[in-house]
């Protein structure tokens, strides 16, 4: 044997053992830990520098995708080329997660200083397959001048949103491309119940301005003055409001404060190391950097362990005052009927929803200058048809309903039942909305 090729199989034999020493197969990112997440770069870079900066033999790869892409992200990867750790604030998405298998205990990483509930939801999953990193309500954001100059006062409930001074002026992004924003959606059905839920959603909706593609796109606009009003998970509000922005933030009464979670995917490449940075960000120092401006989320550690800027909310009281405990079993169980049923009848249908919310509109505000007992009835009969949800509560109950949801939709046979009924959805949205527009046209012209 040539000595150059016995030097080369020596030289593999011993990085071989050195591999082997070091429990690294070859091909592993050693090192790396991949984070995936749909969480704002402006947090997820502050967490990134400050873990490498205390960890410098560990990199932290940052995978950013919606909630709902992430969870078919992790599904579609084999054990062994998942991304390392979780990180989003929709604890049902970590519920579809654990029931898949795709989630794996870390006890060792939790925080002991934290508290187990925050009011009376449990910080931690109870079968420790994921855990609260941060804490998170659900809100109204608004541009200070911009309501100033359009006369209008700050609204503090979500009934407040149904007025008609708000036509044209809200925000919200869509629930299937936002888990914050399904989050939102699933606390006022929660609160208020499937029927009435949806009849304050829809007449909420029918005032406003756009349903954007992502989440960031809501509190962007409401910074810039785009917007007057944003529907958004509490971080987004308070980060515009203490990065200097023109925006102020409440939390209505009928809000839940739920955590935001991390948790070790099944399968990662590096599991150990991943540990590492699940525990960092639980720890006093990681918690430290939510107050960060640019960041403003609710830490899961007391007050008295951690340097809290002056006024900043506190997340016991707001769970005290919050009036929905919201059940994540639950959520998870409709959560993809919720976000198909918002489309159908919000994000596809949202030009007829506006026309037929401002037809009621004009129509009342004509019927109170001049009463008129049918034009009332006409009014109150389309007010029905507009903002009825196309799905009765007793159906949401039902299990083999939901269960046709959860199927993979790339069955050719669940994609055709899926989309035929969609689609029925969807027409039957159209016609409810244009039924209700010649209503509300109707009444108004008894007032002529």
């Amino acid at each position: 044997m040539q000595p150059r090729r016995r030097n080369q199989r020596f030289l593999a034999a011993v990085a071989a053992g050195l591999w082997a020493a070091l429990g690294v197969l070859p091909g592993a990112q050693a090192g790396t830990v991949t984070v995936l997440t749909s969480f704002p770069k402006e947090l997820t870079t502050a967490y990134q520098k400050a873990f490498e900066a205390q960890n410098p033999g560990i990199k932290l790869e940052i995978l950013n995708k919606n909630t709902t892409a992430a969870i078919a992200y992790v599904r579609e990867l084999a054990e062994g080329q998942r991304p390392d750790v979780m990180w989003a604030s929709a604890p049902d998405a970590f519920e579809v997660l654990a029931r898949n298998k795709l989630l794996q205990a870390a006890p060792e990483t939790v925080n002991k200083a934290a508290p187990a509930k925050i009011g009376n939801y449990p910080l931690n999953d109870p079968n420790g397959l994921y855990y609260g990193q941060a804490l998170a309500g659900y809100g109204i954001m608004w541009n200070t001048r911009y309501l100033q100059a359009h006369k209008l006062a700050a609204p503090k409930e979500w009934s407040d949103l149904t007025r008609p001074e708000y036509f044209g002026h809200i925000a919200i992004s869509s629930p299937s491309r936002s888990g914050t924003t399904q989050l939102t959606v699933e606390t006022i059905l929660q609160g208020e119940g499937w029927d009435k839920g949806w009849s304050q959603l829809l007449a909420m909706m029918g005032n406003a301005a756009a349903v954007t593609d992502r989440s960031f796109a809501v509190p962007d606009g409401v910074n810039n003055g785009q917007y007057g009003i944003g529907i958004v998970i509490d971080f987004f509000g308070l980060a515009g409001k203490y990065s200097g922005y023109p925006v102020d933030f409440a939390y209505p009464s009928m809000t839940a404060v739920v955590p935001a979670n991390i948790g070790l995917i099944a399968g990662g490449k590096n599991p150990d190391e991943a540990k590492k940075f699940m525990a960092f960000s639980m720890s006093a120092a990681g918690q430290q950097l939510l107050f960060d401006p640019k960041i403003s989320r609710l830490p899961i550690l007391p007050y008295n362990l951690l340097k809290a800027p002056a006024g900043y909310p506190v997340p016991q009281d707001v769970a005290k005052r919050a009036k929905v405990q919201f059940d994540a079993n639950l959520s998870e169980a409709r959560y993809q009927v919720v976000t198909s049923l918002f489309d159908q009848m919000v994000t596809f249908r949202l030009k007829e929803l506006q026309a037929a919310t401002k037809a009621i509109q004009d129509a009342e505000k004509a019927l109170k200058a001049k009463p008129n007992a049918q034009g009332s009835a006409l009014v109150r009969q389309a007010r029905d048809v507009a903002y009825a949800p196309l799905v009765g509560a007793d159906n949401v109950r039902n299990e083999e309903f939901l269960e046709l949801f959860r199927k993979n939709r790339r069955d050719v046979a669940v994609s055709k039942q899926l989309t035929g009924l969609e689609q029925l959805w969807a027409t039957k949205a159209r016609d409810n909305y244009e039924r209700a527009t010649k209503l509300a046209s109707d009444a108004r012209a008894l007032t002529k």
